[in-house]
């Protein structure tokens, strides 16, 4: 079978993590958190009373419904979207990295660091069905099933790396490839349904 468009990876770190920020990453993770979220905006409710509402923060975040319309009705998909699209994936995915303790070096919001993700821009009338994008949400529905499950084993993974690295100041190489497997899943799963940029269906697999 021919390698899947979308590919990510990170580099292992074979080499003595640093136990400090990993005891605290939690508290660590919080200023590069912080500026992911005023890029991807997000929303809150309020309730004064006699009003109710809600007020939206912060940037547009990945561009979903945009590539979709333009791809229904004028079968293009313009480069700046999808530039926009693949960087800040990158960087997203710097950040869940570095909360998964898979890297100690902080999340750098231009440079690539270890984390790779690529995924190459389509001719959309060559390679793009007009039509898919309106089902492809439902027709990843699998997907989500399978990773809500995958994203508790991260979980438990990650706890296990804690303590592993805290007391040899290494991450279990096993644990790493489990949990880069599943960022390769959901990245996959991510380029298909959501930014629109393969028609290719996401194999149910962690591997390359």
């Amino acid at each position: 079978m021919d390698e899947h468009p979308v590919r990510f990876s990170v580099d292992y770190p074979d080499r003595q993590l640093n136990r400090l920020t990993t005891a605290f990453r939690v508290f660590a993770v919080i200023p590069i958190a912080i500026v992911l979220g005023a890029i991807t905006g997000y929303s809150s409710q309020y309730d004064s009373g006699d009003t109710a509402g809600t007020v939206a923060i912060g940037g547009t975040g990945l561009l979903v419904i945009p590539p979709l319309l333009l791809l229904l009705f004028r079968q293009k998909y313009p480069r700046w979207w999808f530039d926009w699209n693949l960087e800040l994936l990158r960087f997203m995915n710097r950040v869940a990295v570095f909360f998964a303790l898979l890297d100690d070096r902080y999340p750098s919001t231009d440079e690539h660091q270890g984390v790779h993700l690529e995924f190459p821009y389509p001719d959309a009338q060559r390679d793009l069905n007009r039509w898919l994008p309106l089902v492809k949400w439902l027709l990843a529905i699998p997907h989500y099933i399978v990773l809500f499950f995958l994203y508790i084993g991260a979980f438990f993974v990650v706890i296990a790396a804690w303590f592993a690295i805290l007391f040899t100041g290494r991450y279990p190489r096993g644990l790493f490839d489990y949990l880069v497997g599943v960022g390769r899943w959901h990245n996959r799963v991510v380029a298909y349904a959501f930014v629109l940029v393969t028609d290719r269906y996401p194999p149910f697999q962690m591997a390359p």
